[in-house]
């Protein structure tokens, strides 16, 4: 899988991607989430990419606290085969570059399939609360 940063042609094949992977909820529009990421750190939205076609996905940030992932997808067809952590290990090699001391990403806490995953690369709970607070009205 050659891993490279998210380009505009992409869109269509990346919301799909996210959707087929149950990553859309109500209160994710994901044409806003890739807008937003392209004013931040865009060469950090990466996209996996298997003969012409996206694969996976995984969209990275720091803040110069924490790092985080977001929206990281392998399409069903192609998942078990080892292209999750090889985005994973990419996106780890970014913040570690970038000086980052620790990555933090949050799980739907009844997706158990995903929290095995993450933990066979080393990932833990944390005993803290997650909190939000919708800045935007319009979304629930």
């Amino acid at each position: 899988m050659k891993i490279r940063p998210f380009r505009a042609e992409d869109r269509e094949a990346v919301v799909d991607l996210w959707n087929v992977c149950g990553l859309v909820v109500p209160h994710n529009n994901p044409v806003r989430d890739i807008d937003r990421k392209m004013k931040v750190n865009p060469e950090w939205f990466l996209v996996g990419e298997i003969d012409g076609q996206v694969a996976a996905t995984c969209m990275v940030g720091y803040e110069g606290h924490r790092g985080w992932v977001n929206y990281l997808a392998v399409r069903p067809g192609l998942q078990k085969r080892g292209l999750g952590k090889q985005i994973m290990a990419h996106a780890e090699r970014l913040l570690r570059d970038a000086g980052c001391p620790k990555i933090n990403l949050q799980i739907r806490s009844g997706n158990r399939k995903v929290i095995r995953f993450y933990e066979t690369m080393g990932y833990q709970e944390d005993p803290v609360v997650s909190m939000g607070k919708r800045l935007e009205p319009d979304i629930p």
